[in-house]
């Protein structure tokens, strides 16, 4: 039971330090803020920081991998879900449109700052991204399969939709004209218009 409950307090920590890096680095960008900036938004001393992190670029994968491993664990789960794959390929858009939108901050730190990762962390995230790139092409192709899909190239096709959707970061706004369910299902519709399928 202390055990537990020491793990869930070291979690919160780590958090609370995520939380404030995140807004930081989005403010000021990776070289803009130090440690001691971070520390003192929380009110703490950079010691305890090292106690969670080991340097500010291990902070700044810790803040970009999630979102990359979020991602594919939607268009995964999907994926691997039942029913015809126009239905799984809607389902892998509206949740891969979430994680992106929800976490809008870190994934335009990552695109924003990719130059400063260590070596060890591009690899760890190329390796996911290939990976997210190979279950949206398989995808892709079980649609053509099933003559629900019109692709000519399904590896392009595969990375334009991604691109397109990871891209929204950019433009989406909380408080905007659309609310994240309406940019998740119209950028759906938009991925399967252009597979071919029947929306």
């Amino acid at each position: 039971m202390a055990e537990h409950m020491r793990d869930e307090i070291l979690a919160y920590k780590r958090d609370r330090i995520l939380q404030e890096a995140v807004k930081l680095f989005y403010a000021r960008g990776f070289t803009g803020t130090t440690l001691d900036d971070i520390a003192a938004e929380l009110g703490v001393t950079k010691p305890f920081i090292y106690t969670h992190f080991r340097s500010k670029v291990e902070l700044l994968a810790a803040l970009c991998q999630p979102t990359i491993e979020m991602s594919l664990d939607a268009v995964a789960r999907a994926a691997e879900a039942g029913g015809p794959p126009t239905v799984r390929l809607r389902m892998a858009m509206e949740d891969f449109t979430r994680v992106i939108l929800q976490r809008q901050a870190n994934i335009a730190i990552y695109f924003r700052e990719e130059k400063n990762l260590s070596p060890e962390a591009l690899d760890a995230i190329n390796t996911l991204r290939k990976k997210f790139d190979r279950v949206l092409s398989a995808l892709l192709a079980e649609g053509v399969a099933a003559g629900e899909f019109t692709i000519p190239d399904i590896n392009v096709a595969a990375l334009a939709i991604g691109g397109m959707i990871s891209w929204a970061y950019t433009w989406h706004r909380p408080d905007g004209r659309l609310s994240l369910e309406d940019v998740s299902g119209r950028l759906a519709d938009l991925a399967l218009r252009m597979v071919g399928a029947a929306v």
